[in-house]
């Protein structure tokens, strides 16, 4: 699969430029839409860390695949709503989007009955855009703080969805100042267009879905 050979190089590339480990780097290749002949490719040039954005998708796609391909680990990375905690608690292996106390509640309770301590993102609305989600940086300690303390609940980093019309490494450095302030070493940043600049801004975690698979196509 040259698409994925030509990413890790680039994030080899970006994270040597940086003066990091690319194996701090993880690639999550984001599958959402994406058919399973595409995906079906990466899993046999060797890859096992997938994104998906829905649950209902996911839940239509990964059960088989994953009976297949065992070592697979998904990423919930597209908002979660209370109803589907239960359901994606089974399904993912990571949850980035946690963003308001209600769902942090939820999932911290659905966690402590399964047994399965998945780790978790906060995911901070940088932007401060009211059709996304995500929690305010104004509120940002504030919640991780409610997260760790009031729900026990095992978050791991933060997670950005820039702006598309605005500079992303000044959103990736804000994003990275919450978390340092907040002793949290994930940050789940950067995607296809901007990848490379958020390995030098410190991402441990690029999401990358169309300059791995190809350009989606909606119908």
């Amino acid at each position: 699969m040259t698409g994925l050979a030509e990413i890790r190089q680039r994030i080899a590339a970006a994270a040597d430029a940086a003066g990091r480990d690319p194996a701090e780097v993880t690639l999550v290749a984001v599958s959402k839409v994406q058919p399973s002949e595409r995906i079906e490719a990466v899993l046999a040039a060797g890859h096992r860390i997938f994104g998906e954005n829905r649950v209902q998708e996911a839940q239509g796609r990964w059960p088989a695949l994953k009976e297949r391909y065992p070592d697979v680990r998904l990423h919930l990375i597209g908002p979660l709503q209370t109803n589907k905690v239960r359901v994606a608690v089974e399904l993912f292996d990571v949850i980035e989007t946690v963003d308001r106390p209600k769902l942090a509640r939820k999932l911290a309770a659905t966690l402590a009955e399964t047994g399965r301590p998945l780790p978790c993102y906060i995911q901070v609305n940088t932007g401060e855009e009211p059709q996304k989600a995500g929690v305010l940086p104004a509120d940002a300690d504030a919640f991780i703080a409610e997260c760790r303390n009031v729900h026990g609940l095992p978050a791991q980093g933060l997670m950005c969805i820039p702006p598309v019309d605005e500079e992303p490494a000044l959103h990736f450095a804000l994003l990275k100042k919450i978390a340092e302030r907040n002793g949290l070493k994930g940050l789940s940043m950067g995607m296809s267009g901007d990848f490379e600049t958020a390995i030098a801004l410190g991402a441990t975690i690029v999401r990358v879905g169309s300059a791995l698979f190809g350009p989606r196509d909606y119908g």
